[in-house]
């Protein structure tokens, strides 16, 4: 069963035990701060097509990382010891979505990344939930991702990268600083066989929302992380 969400009332989403694990979980309503936060709180994050109605999912099993099970690849360490790239956070947030927002995905029509996906991450990154992670090559931005901090869990949300590696070198140092900050849980949503190299897993769903639930046991520390 398909649940369609009440368009006046953000915070009302169905059960997530109640919902499909192998499709969308439920359509509707818009994507206002106030849900996205609700949504997320729940284990729910958007994804559709352009045209599309809105869909919202909560696949079963759950691809995630664990901060202590981080991979990194041989291949990967000249990057760190040549320090190749730097990283930055939280200063060009709006340009890191933009720019996920410009790749292109096999089988996919447009991006889900709307204005109104936009507007509303942005809002959340002023109210010091959402946050970036900038890649640059000297002056130049080549690399980044964005996603939801609550509690101790980080919500990945996309990424993008203009330069080899660059993306898996910001996911590497943000599972990093997240770890030495206590995160117990990193929500990668769907599996790929980039974020599988640097020890991501699938999870049940019913586990994936155990630790979900343990957001309201940690306090957000919300603000920016520039």
């Amino acid at each position: 069963m398909l649940f369609r969400l009440h368009p006046d009332h953000p915070e009302l989403f169905p059960d997530p035990q109640a919902t499909a694990g192998d499709g969308p979980a439920c359509f509707g309503g818009d994507l206002s701060p106030e849900r996205l936060l609700t949504a997320y709180q729940l284990g729910y994050f958007p994804w559709f097509s352009e045209g599309e109605p809105i869909l919202w999912w909560n696949p079963d099993p759950r691809f995630v990382l664990f901060p202590d099970k981080l991979r990194v690849s041989k291949s990967m360490r000249p990057y760190f010891n040549q320090q190749k790239y730097t990283v930055r956070y939280d200063t060009r947030f709006r340009d890191v979505m933009q720019h996920c927002r410009a790749v292109y995905r096999e089988g996919q029509f447009g991006s889900w990344i709307s204005d109104e996906l936009v507007d509303g991450f942005v809002t959340l990154h002023e109210a010091g939930y959402a946050h970036s992670v900038e890649v640059y090559e000297g002056d130049e931005l080549v690399g980044g991702l964005y996603g939801l901090a609550i509690g101790k869990v980080f919500f990945g949300e996309s990424m993008f990268h203009l330069r080899p590696n660059a993306s898996k070198f910001g996911f590497i140092t943000l599972v990093r600083d997240l770890q030495a900050q206590g995160f117990r849980l990193i929500d990668c949503q769907q599996e790929t066989a980039h974020l599988t190299s640097l020890g991501g897993r699938n999870i049940p769903r019913s586990t994936f929302l155990e630790e979900v639930g343990l957001i309201q046991e940690d306090p957000t520390e919300r603000g920016k992380w520039a």
